[in-house]
C-alpha cells in the first residue's frame, strides 16, 4: 500500500530527489528516486508525471559521455513511471519516444552503439513500456506522417536487435517491442478497433517500412534452427501481420488514383509511399520471392509450433490479400497441402479445417486466378513427378505425394481438366505404376506353403474391422515407409472419386495389358480407383457435381472382374508342382520300423530336369494373383449388396485360390471371402456358401468333366467343406461321386488333389455327424478313460449271466472270428438271415431289401473303398495323406461295423505294409490309423495285430532303445526319436482294446522294460511307464512280479518257515537305473 496518496504529500518527498538528481547525475541519485517512486500511489504519480520526468529526461538529454549504469538506471526508472501512468500528451510521447530510441544510436559510425545487452534490454522494455501507457487516442495521434523518420529508425534499430544480437532474450524482447510498434500486440484495447480511415491511413505510414521489415524478418526467419523456435515463430506473425494488413485487398481497393498531400516537409513526403496499382504489383513480385523462401524452408522445419504458425500465416495471405498476392498463391497453397499429413496432430487438424474453411468459402475453386496457379501447379508436379519418385528419399516421397494430394483435395472436380491431357495423364500414370514396383526378389514368399488343411478355416471374427482396409504387407523397390503406400493409395482414391472414372480405367487398363511389368502395379491403381468412386472413407472437401451411379459403376467392375479372373491373368504359375516332389522329404539313415528301403524311391524328379520359372517370375505371379483377390474384396465393399449380382462369376474363381497351396494366396483369398460376407450382408461364410451353393456346385460338376483344363476344381469343393456344416451335404451329395469317378479315371496324374478333397470331405462327415454310442467314448489321446472302461465292461456281465447269455455270446464270437479270418459270404449271411426269422412289419411290402443307408455312410464307404487302392501308390504325399483320410472313414463308419468290418480286413495287408516296409513318416501316420482300428473294431483285429504287427514293433523297440540310450539332447527332434515316442504311447491302448493274450501281454512287457532305465530320453520313459500302467489293468499279478523281477524294493518274508522265500531280482541294489520308474509304477500299482 503507497504511502503517499495525494499529490502533496508525493511532491514534499519527491520535490528534494528530483531537485538533487537534476544538479547531480549519479546512479545512487537514481535509484534513490525510483525508491522514493515506489511509496507514491499511482494517482499522485500520475499528477506530478511531468515534473518527475524532468530530470530523467535531462539526464538523458545532457552533453557529453555518460556511464552506461546511468543510462540503463535512468531507462529503468523512466519505465517505472511509464508503467504506472499515462501519457496523455501527443508531444511527450513523440519525444519521450525519440530519447529512448537515441540511447541505443551512435551518432559517429551511424549504426547500432555497443552498448551491453542490459541496457539494450532495458531500452526496447521502455519503448514498449511508452507504447502500451499513450492513453486513447493518442496512440493514433502518434502515427501521423510526420513521425515517419523517428518510427523508422525505431523499426530499423529493433529489427538489427532481432537480426543481430546474440542474446536469445533480446531478440524476443526486441520482436515484441516491434510488434507494439506496429500495433500487433496481443493486449486487449491496443489499439482500439479502427475504422476503415484509421486502417488506410496506418496501411500507408507502415507501406514505407514494409520492405525494410519484410527482407530483415526473411533473414531471421530462414537463420540457423539454432536460434530457437519461439523466435522463428514471432518474426512469422509479424511478417504475416504487416504484410496482411499493408497489402489487404480491402485497403487497396479503397486507394484513389491521386496520392494526398499532406503537410509535412520534402524530407517525409519522399518517405511516404502511395499504394496504387503498379506499387502493388512490384512489391507483390518482390514479396512473391521471400514468401517463396519463407515457405519452403519454414516447410521443413523441426519444431511443430514453427511450421503451426506458418499455416496461420497462409490463411491470413491467401483470406486478405489473395488478389494483391497473386503470385504468391502457389507458394503459399503448396505449403499448406504439403503439411495435410504433417507428423504433428496439431498441424494436420489446422491444415485439415483450413483447407475445408478454404472449399466451404469457395476460396481456391470460386477464384479464377487461384484455380488456374492450382491447376498449373499440379501440371508442374504431374509433369515432374517421375522423376521425383526416381529421385527422392522415402521422405521426400512423402513430401512430394502429400503435396499432391493436397492439390487434389483443393482442386476436387476440376482434377479432370488435368487428367483431361493426355500428355499429364501418362506422366501421372508412369509416375505411379514406377513408385508402385514391388519387389518380388523374396524367396519366402515360394517357400511358404500352407501344409495344414486347417489353414482354410476361417476364424468367426476374422474381420472385426473395415475389410478393404486390411491390405497384405508388400515391400516396394523404391521405397519402405508404410505412409508413403498410404498416401499413394489416397491419391488413387480422390483420383476415382473426382476425376473421369471411365477414363482413368481405360487408361490404367491400357497400361495391364500392355507389360507384365506394369500388371501388378495397374491392378493395384485400379482397385483404389475403385474404392474411391465409390466415395467410401474419402474426404470430400466440395460438393460434388456429378456422382457415378451404382448401375455405372457395377458396370465398370465387371469389366475389370472379367479380365482378372481370365484364363491369362488368373490362372498363373505359382510354384514348381511334381508328384514326385516329396520324395525329397525323404532323409535316409533314419530308423524305421524294419530296415527295409522303401521299393518306391525317385532318384530325379522331372521338375528339375528341365529349366523352370525363376523366384522372382513365380513370386511376381503370386503377388498379381493376391492384389486381383484384393480387388475383388474391394470391388465387393464398393458396390456393397450390389456385389450379389456378381457372385455368380466372381465367387468361384476366388474359391479356388482359397484352396491354393501357396500361403500368401490363401490367406487372402480367405481374407477376401469375408470382405464378400462383410458387403453382400451375409451372416457367416457358412451362410455365404449355403445361399450360393447352386452357383458353386454347378461349376465343379461342369469342371470336373475337362479336368485337363481346370486341374484347380477340386479345391472349390475343399473350401466348401472346410466352412460350411451339415446342411450342405445333401448338396453336394451328386458332386462327391462325380469328384470319385474321377479319381478312378486320373488317380494316376490327379491323386494328390483329390486326395486333399477327401481328407476335407471325412473331416467334415466327422465333425458333423458325431458317434454318440459308448464307441464314441474311446478318443484316441484319453488313453487313461479307455483303460478304466474296458476293465469294467465285464463287471455287470458276471453278476446277470444266464445259458442264453453264454450261448448268444459263443455264437457272436464265433461269427466274428469267421469275419476277422475272411470266412464270409453273401450265402452264409442268406442262411443266418433265413434262421432268425425277422419281424415284419404289415406296412412293409419289401422285408427283404434292407433300409438304404445314410448319405454320410455311403460316402465314407466309397471313400475308404478308393483309398485301399491308394494306400500302396508310388508318392509318399498321397500315401500320408491316405492314411490320414482312412483314419477318419474308420472314425465316420464306426457305428456301421457291417460296413466297417469288410473294408477294415481288405485295408489289413496294405496297411500292415506301410507299417512295416515304409519310411518313418508312413509308420507314424499308419500307426495312428492302427489306434483308431483297435479302438473301433476291437476283436475284430486281435489275432491279425497279434500276427502280424506285433512282432514287428516289438523287434523296432528293441532294436532302437540302445541308440536313444546313448543318443544326445539332439535326438528328440529326429524322426526315429517320434516314431519309438508314438509306438510307446499307443501300445498301452492297443492291448488294452484288443484284450491280448498273456504271452502277447509278455512280448510287449519285455520290449518296454529297458524304456524304464533311466538313460533313456525322458519322454520315453514317460511313454513307457504309460504302457505298464495300461497292463496293470490288463493283468495286474504279472505286471506287478514282472517289475519286482527288474528291481524288488523290499524283502519279503515267508509267513511260515515251511515256505521257501520267493526270489526276486537287485533287492539290495540302490543305484539301478530301473529303480525311479519302477518304484513309481508299483506305487500306483498299489
Amino acid at each position: 500500500m503507497a504511502v503517499f496518496d495525494t499529490p502533496e504529500e508525493a511532491f514534499g518527498v519527491l520535490r528534494p530527489v528530483c531537485v538533487q538528481l537534476t544538479k547531480t547525475q549519479t546512479v545512487e541519485n537514481v535509484e534513490h528516486l525510483q525508491t522514493q517512486l515506489q511509496a507514491v500511489s499511482d494517482s499522485a504519480l500520475q499528477e506530478l508525471q511531468q515534473y518527475v520526468l524532468f530530470p530523467l529526461r535531462f539526464t538523458l538529454k545532457t552533453p557529453g559521455p555518460k556511464r552506461e549504469s546511468l543510462i540503463q538506471s535512468v531507462v529503468e526508472c523512466l519505465t517505472f513511471v511509464l508503467s504506472s501512468t499515462c501519457v496523455k500528451e501527443q508531444e511527450l510521447l513523440q519525444e519521450l519516444f525519440s530519447e529512448l530510441s537515441a540511447c541505443l544510436y551512435s551518432p559517429n559510425s551511424q549504426k547500432l552503439a555497443a552498448v551491453s545487452e542490459e541496457l539494450k534490454l532495458a531500452v526496447i522494455r521502455g519503448l514498449s513500456t511508452l507504447m502500451h501507457s499513450a492513453y486513447g487516442d493518442i496512440i493514433l495521434t502518434f502515427y501521423e506522417p510526420s513521425i515517419l523518420p523517428r518510427l523508422g529508425f525505431a523499426v530499423s534499430l529493433l529489427l538489427g536487435l532481432a537480426e543481430q544480437e546474440k542474446s536469445k532474450q533480446i531478440k524476443i524482447a526486441s520482436l515484441k517491442c516491434l510488434q507494439v510498434l506496429l500495433l500487433q500486440c496481443d493486449c486487449q484495447d491496443h489499439p482500439r478497433s479502427l475504422d476503415e480511415t484509421e486502417q488506410q491511413q496506418l496501411g500507408d505510414l507502415f507501406a514505407s517500412f514494409l520492405p525494410g521489415i519484410s527482407t530483415a524478418l526473411t533473414r531471421v526467419i530462414t537463420g540457423d534452427f539454432k536460434q530457437g523456435h519461439s523466435i522463428v515463430v514471432s518474426s512469422l506473425k509479424i511478417f504475416y501481420k504487416t504484410v496482411g494488413f499493408v497489402m489487404a485487398d480491402e485497403q487497396l481497393r479503397r486507394i484513389s488514383k491521386v496520392p494526398a498531400k499532406p503537410a509535412v516537409g520534402q524530407r517525409v513526403t519522399e518517405l511516404m509511399v502511395h499504394r496504387e496499382a503498379d506499387w502493388v504489383k512490384n512489391t507483390g513480385d518482390k514479396l512473391a520471392i521471400l514468401i517463396k523462401k519463407i515457405t519452403e524452408y519454414v516447410s521443413v522445419h523441426p519444431h511443430w509450433k514453427v511450421r503451426l504458425e506458418l499455416v496461420e500465416l497462409v490463411e491470413v495471405l491467401l483470406l486478405k490479400c489473395s488478389q494483391s498476392l497473386i503470385e504468391s498463391a502457389g507458394p503459399l497453397l503448396k505449403a499448406l497441402v504439403g503439411l495435410v499429413n504433417d507428423e504433428s496432430p496439431e498441424v494436420q487438424s489446422k491444415c485439415s479445417k483450413l483447407l475445408r474453411h478454404f472449399a466451404d468459402q469457395k476460396v481456391v475453386v470460386g477464384n479464377r486466378a487461384l484455380a488456374d496457379i492450382l491447376s498449373e501447379s499440379l501440371h508442374s508436379l504431374a509433369t515432374s513427378l517421375p522423376r521425383l519418385m526416381n529421385s527422392q528419399d522415402d521422405q521426400g516421397k512423402f513430401s512430394t505425394l502429400s503435396l499432391f494430394l493436397g492439390y487434389l483435395k483443393l482442386l476436387g472436380p476440376k482434377v479432370n481438366f488435368v487428367l483431361n491431357s493426355v500428355v499429364h495423364l501418362q506422366r501421372l500414370a508412369k509416375a505411379l505404376i514406377q513408385v508402385l514396383e514391388l519387389d518380388v526378389a523374396d524367396i519366402k514368399i515360394v517357400e511358404e506353403r500352407r501344409w495344414n488343411a486347417e489353414d482354410l478355416n476361417v476364424s468367426p471374427n476374422a474381420s472385426s474391422v473395415r475389410p478393404w482396409n486390411q491390405v497384405q504387407r508388400r515391400y516396394f523397390r523404391f521405397f519402405t515407409d508404410e505412409r508413403v503406400f498410404l498416401l499413394l493409395r489416397q491419391v488413387c482414391q480422390l483420383l476415382g472419386y473426382y476425376g473421369n472414372l471411365y477414363l482413368l480405367v481405360d487408361h490404367f487398363m491400357e497400361l495391364y495389358h500392355e507389360s507384365v511389368v506394369y500388371r501388378k502395379q495397374a491392378a493395384m491403381i485400379l482397385n483404389e480407383l475403385v474404392t474411391g468412386a465409390a466415395g467410401l472413407e474419402v474426404e470430400d472437401l466440395h460438393e460434388k457435381h456429378t456422382e457415378m451411379s451404382p448401375e455405372e459403376l457395377r458396370g465398370i467392375v465387371t469389366s475389370i472382374l472379367e479380365e482378372y479372373t481370365s484364363q491369362e491373368n488368373w490362372y498363373l504359375v505359382t510354384c514348381i508342382e511334381t508328384e514326385e516332389g516329396e520324395e525329397l522329404m525323404k532323409q535316409p539313415g533314419l530308423q524305421a520300423i524294419t530296415s527295409n528301403v522303401h521299393t518306391h524311391q525317385v532318384l530325379s524328379s522331372p521338375a528339375f530336369s528341365k529349366p523352370g520359372p525363376t523366384i522372382c517370375s513365380l513370386n511376381s505371379n503370386i503377388w498379381q494373383i493376391c492384389i486381383q483377390l484384393e480387388g475383388i474384396g474391394q470391388f465387393a465393399y464398393a458396390l456393397g449388396k450390389d456385389f450379389r449380382l456378381l457372385l455368380m462369376s466372381a465367387l468361384y474363381p476366388v474359391f479356388e485360390k482359397a484352396g491354393d497351396q501357396t500361403l500368401l494366396i490363401s490367406q487372402v483369398a480367405t481374407s477376401t471371402m469375408v470382405d464378400i460376407c462383410h458387403a453382400c450382408g451375409y451372416d457367416s461364410l457358412q451362410h455365404l456358401i449355403n445361399q450360393n451353393s447352386d452357383y458353386l456346385v454347378n461349376g465343379i460338376s461342369l469342371n470336373l468333366r475337362h479336368l485337363a483344363l481346370h486341374p484347380h476344381t477340386p479345391k472349390v469343393l475343399e473350401v466348401m467343406l472346410r466352412n460350411s456344416d451339415a446342411s450342405l451335404l445333401p448338396l453336394v451329395a451328386d458332386v462327391v461321386q462325380d469328384v470319385l469317378v474321377t479319381l478312378d479315371q486320373f488317380y494316376d496324374k490327379r491323386a494328390a488333389s483329390f486326395v486333399s478333397v477327401l481328407h476335407a470331405l471325412l473331416a467334415a462327415l466327422a465333425q458333423w455327424f458325431p458317434d454318440t454310442g459308448d464307441m464314441g467314448q474311446l478318443q484316441e489321446q484319453s488313453s487313461e478313460a479307455e483303460g478304466s472302461h474296458s476293465c469294467q465292461t465285464a463287471a455287470p456281465l458276471e453278476n446277470s449271466t444266464t445259458a442264453e447269455d453264454i450261448e448268444q455270446f459263443v455264437l457272436n464270437y464265433l461269427k466274428e472270428k469267421d469275419v476277422a479270418e475272411g470266412n464270409v459270404s453273401a450265402f452264409d449271411n442268406e442262411e443266418e438271415e433265413l434262421s432268425d426269422p425277422p419281424k415284419v412289419d404289415e406296412n412293409d411290402t419289401l422285408p427283404d431289401v434292407e433300409p438304404p443307408l445314410p448319405v454320410h455312410i455311403q460316402i465314407a464307404r466309397d471313400v475308404m473303398e478308393r483309398c485301399i487302392h491308394l494306400l500302396s501308390d508310388k508318392s509318399l504325399k498321397i500315401r500320408l495323406k491316405v492314411l490320414d483320410v482312412l483314419n477318419l472313414c474308420v472314425v465316420v463308419l464306426q457305428s456301421q461295423k457291417n460296413q466297417l468290418l469288410p473294408l477294415a480286413h481288405r485295408a489289413w495287408p496294405s496297411l500292415v505294409h506301410r507299417l512295416t516296409n515304409d519310411g518313418p513318416l508312413a509308420v507314424l501316420r499308419a500307426f495312428k490309423v492302427l489306434q483308431t482300428l483297435g479302438g473301433k473294431c476291437g476283436d475284430f483285429l486281435r489275432s491279425r495285430f497279434c500276427k502280424d504287427v506285433l512282432p514287428k514293433l516289438t523287434g523296432s523297440l528293441v532294436t532302437q532303445a540302445p541308440i536313444s540310450a546313448r543318443a544326445g539332447p539332439v535326438y528328440s527332434h529326429t524322426l526315429a526319436f517320434k516314431l519309438q515316442l508314438a509306438v510307446l504311447q499307443g501300445l498301452g491302448p492297443l492291448c488294452q482294446r484288443l484284450d491280448l493274450g498273456e504271452g502277447d501281454l509278455n512280448k510287449v512287457a519285455d520290449a518296454c522294460l529297458i524304456y524304464l532305465s533311466a538313460k533313456q530320453p525322458v519322454k520315453l520313459q514317460e511313454a513307457a511307464r504309460s504302457v505298464f500302467l495300461h497292463l496293470m489293468k490288463v493283468d495286474p499279478d504279472s505286471t506287478w512280479l514282472l517289475l519286482n523281477q527288474l528291481h524288488c524294493p523290499l524283502q519279503f518274508t515267508p509267513p511260515h518257515a515251511s515256505l521257501r522265500p520267493v526270489p526276486l531280482g537287485m533287492a539290495s541294489e540302490q543305484q539301478s537305473p530301473y529303480a525311479s520308474n519302477v518304484l513309481q509304477l508299483l506305487r500306483d500299482l498299489q
